[in-house]
């Protein structure tokens, strides 16, 4: 049963019983239609109580119901009634009210909430619109400015804030017994949300909604349509804004985006520890983590975020001083934004021991090492942690591109040795490719997981190859890059290409940020083994030998004269000096045809990956280009994007593209296999 409906003297208690949040599925409406077509039957009922079980009051609708038709009854219809019964509801809110859960407080009388839960409206990142009354009955109830900062953002906010706003009426730690104890004048005086007032027109706030979502949730439909709702809502009738507000809704669930969203929500639940793994345990109470750099510095703050005890060693005390500062400037970031308090500052910096004596972190039952890219020192790491550490210790690197099965060969247990590959800054993004060498355990696996989950971080499983999954698609994006640089367009015209598709940059602003002798150094790494018949375009080797490094020395692929970016002139002589001198005559691309060259390049580059094995699902493919790499949420990820235009279309393209040059436009053998058998990607694995 999904919803059950019990008496308590004058008091009905109408309970959403549907774990794990108390999504609201068919089974929870047809439950809520149950008890609403009961109340003519009920005598002496004075009040209503809704309320969930467990630790939600309801976390939404159920998104796995959005690709098939809606069926009744509809939420939207539910809270109507819910609004209009001549028995007043109270929303008895002991977790999380989000979406269509919000929803059907708002349609309550009187709305109580536990404190600290977080309530919301957080449609627009599924790629729709509230459909149950969210855009129109929040302006009414909390007004237009309030309800613009609430909607279309996604963003939910705590009880306090929520009782601040008036979005809910009063917080209490046991709001079932609060709504109880509501004095009767009190509850009778409350007014329903449909009979308050239009909301009065805020053209500031709208506008301001407006940029905001244009900057942030560029080339989104829903934001701004939740713009449009709300905005109307204060020149005509709340049912003519419902109604408008429920057909765009409908419209929405189906379209592309809201497919994509969900794609991803659903594919980042599902981003866990294989079954097999579940049962080991890995213990990650005290973390040595080997190099105090940026990277390392990250690494380690993360770890005390997430309650960790944590030893940061470096190779002498000009290091041990350089990691402590590192540390320390994150924390003080930390508390300037207000993310943590000085108590917790605190707390941080007791479970922090930075040193350059490996000895001192001999109880550690994990490390992680974060020191510079050379095989060399990372053996040199490996065999000091072997020496310092207990044998059952896991060893992990986070090395970028390197063998981990080379690394492991230094310590007599290769077993011990995992890849726990982080993305900067590690403190904030929530990418973990987790890789697995040959001999790693299933112990070290299930350590990585477990360490993974208690960061709160997207844990995906990499075999080994030179760039693992997302570098080793961002060294064929890049080079795809500058192939069409050479031969077609300038910096800034793939870079407006790539942000035109969803990219917050292009791949030349990302390098000027990172620095151009980041990539220039994993280039040498390269050169003994980089295949000579595959082309090689020099221009990013000559803005290095330029000292055009990026940012860091105020020009790169732009410059950035006092600190505002523009497009280069000494850059695009080089660009087309080099082409001359290599016998190219450009031929001018259009954006579509850019975007396409680069897009091809990678779900190819993807596609191997997945046919060796390296990647398991093309879901973890899109995991880590959208949580790593930038590559636009909305869209879904590379694969399922992908699979949007379609196998044939994508192997005919590719095609036609090595007729030219087919040592790297040649189909994937992946690629060719599934338009046989007329497989999707989402099919492979």
């Amino acid at each position: 049963m999904s919803v059950t409906f019990r008496r308590d003297g004058a008091f009905a208690i109408v309970e959403l019983v549907n774990a794990p949040v108390n999504a609201i599925g068919l089974a929870v409406r047809e439950g809520l239609q149950a008890a609403l077509d009961r109340l003519p039957g009920e005598e002496g009922l004075e009040r209503v109580i809704l309320t969930g079980a467990g630790r939600a009051f309801a976390a939404g609708g159920d998104a796995r119901e959005f690709d098939a038709p809606a069926v009744a009854p509809h939420l939207n219809d539910v809270v109507a009634q819910i609004e209009a019964s001549d028995v007043p509801w109270i929303a008895a809110m002991n977790g999380v009210a989000l979406g269509g859960g919000c929803e059907l407080a708002l349609a309550c009388r009187y709305r109580i909430a536990a404190p600290a839960i977080q309530i919301g409206l957080p449609e627009v990142g599924l790629g729709i619109v509230p459909g149950s009354g969210g855009t129109q009955r929040t302006p009414r109830l909390i007004g237009m400015k309030a309800a613009l900062d609430l909607v279309p953002t996604g963003k939910p906010v705590k009880a306090e804030k929520a009782l601040e706003i008036g979005l809910i009426d009063a917080i209490a730690a046991d709001p079932v017994q609060a709504a109880k104890d509501l004095d009767s004048g009190v509850l009778a005086g409350a007014m329903r949300v449909c009979d308050l007032p239009d909301p009065a027109k805020d053209d500031v706030a709208i506008a301001a909604a407006r940029a905001l979502a244009s900057k942030k949730q560029k080339h989104q439909i829903a934001p701004q349509r939740a713009i449009d709702l709300i905005a109307a809502s204060s020149d005509r009738p709340m049912s003519e804004g419902l109604a408008e507000e429920r057909q765009s809704f409908m419209e929405l669930r189906v379209g592309d985006q809201a497919r994509a969203l969900r794609h991803m929500f659903f594919s980042e639940r599902a981003a866990k520890a294989p079954a097999q793994l579940t049962e080991i345990p890995g213990a990650t109470d005290h973390v040595a983590v080997v190099g105090g750099g940026t990277m390392g510095a990250g690494i380690a703050y993360a770890l005390l975020n997430a309650g960790c005890h944590v030893t940061l060693l470096e190779t002498n005390a000009q290091g041990v001083a350089r990691a402590q500062d590192n540390v320390e400037k994150i924390i003080g970031q930390s508390l300037k934004r207000g993310l943590i308090s000085e108590a917790a500052a605190h707390d941080r910096r007791t479970r922090l021991a930075v040193s350059d004596n490996y000895t001192t972190a001999a109880s550690a039952t994990l490390a992680i090492e974060a020191a510079f890219e050379s095989l060399e020192v990372k053996r040199e790491v490996f065999t000091k942690l072997e020496a310092a550490l207990p044998a059952e210790a896991i060893l992990a690197s986070n090395t970028s591109y390197l063998d981990l099965n080379d690394i492991a060969q230094t310590v007599a247990d290769p077993s011990r040795v995992v890849g726990l590959h982080f993305f900067a800054p590690a403190h904030i993004m929530k990418l973990l490719e987790i890789v697995q060498g040959d001999a790693t355990s299933d112990k070290a696996l299930a350590t990585g997981f477990a360490l993974g989950k208690k960061l709160k971080k997207i844990p995906v499983l990499s075999g080994v190859c030179d760039g693992f999954i997302g570098n080793r698609i961002l060294a064929r994006y890049r080079e795809a890059a500058d192939t069409v640089m050479m031969d077609h367009a300038l910096p800034q015209d793939i870079d407006t290409a790539m942000t035109d598709f969803g990219y917050a940059m292009g791949p030349y602003e990302a390098q000027d940020l990172s620095g151009l002798d980041i990539a220039f150094a994993n280039r040498r790494r390269q050169d003994a083994t980089r295949d000579p018949n595959r082309r090689y375009v020099p221009i990013a080797d000559k803005m290095v030998e330029a000292g055009k490094l990026g940012r860091k020395t105020g020009g790169g692929w732009y410059s950035y004269a006092e600190g505002t970016k523009a497009a280069d002139d000494e850059v695009a002589a080089l660009v087309l000096a080099q082409a001359q001198a290599a016998g190219i005559t450009r031929t001018p691309l259009s954006t579509q045809e850019i975007q396409e060259r680069m897009l091809l390049a990678m779900i190819n580059e993807a596609a191997d990956i997945l046919h060796e094995g390296i990647a398991a699902t093309a879901r973890d493919i899109d995991l880590v280009l959208v949580f790593g790499y930038g590559f636009p949420r909305w869209r879904g990820g590379l694969m399922h994007y992908a699979d949007t235009l379609g196998v044939a279309q994508i192997v005919d393209r590719l095609q036609a593209l090595a007729a030219s040059d087919p040592l790297v436009w040649t189909p994937s053998p992946l690629l060719l296999d599934c338009l046989e058998k007329g497989q999707t990607l989402a099919e492979v694995g």
